[in-house]
């Protein structure tokens, strides 16, 4: 009898097991995304806004940034929302792409 049996998810390990400290995860880690959308957001507009700033260097600098943006936006908002609906698992497709562009992130910004 052949086993039939298939997986269409991954389950994650949780960060905490308590409704308090999930909650808790969330509320940091909305913390650090903020913090680094608008510390990249920022570098983004001053680069983009002002021709002054328009060298090589500050091309790289805004490079960096938007690099930087993506690299967080593939895996911290997916945690966020793990961590307040209190769910635990990712799809296949979902955990592809996300290896993917995190892979290609870090890449490109090394």
């Amino acid at each position: 009898m052949p086993n039939s049996s298939s997986i269409s998810e991954f389950l994650l390990l949780a960060l905490a097991d308590t409704r308090q400290l999930q909650l808790l995860h969330f509320c940091l880690l909305l913390g650090i995304y903020l913090a680094a959308l608008l510390g990249n957001g920022l570098i983004s507009t001053a680069v983009a806004c002002d021709h002054r700033l328009h060298t090589p260097m500050d091309f790289f600098l805004l490079n960096l940034a938007l690099l930087d943006l993506g690299c967080i936006s593939t895996t911290l908002p997916k945690a966020m929302a793990n961590a307040l609906w209190d769910t635990r698992d990712i799809s296949y497709a979902g955990c592809a792409a996300q290896c993917f562009f995190f892979l290609f992130f870090i890449s490109a910004e090394y």
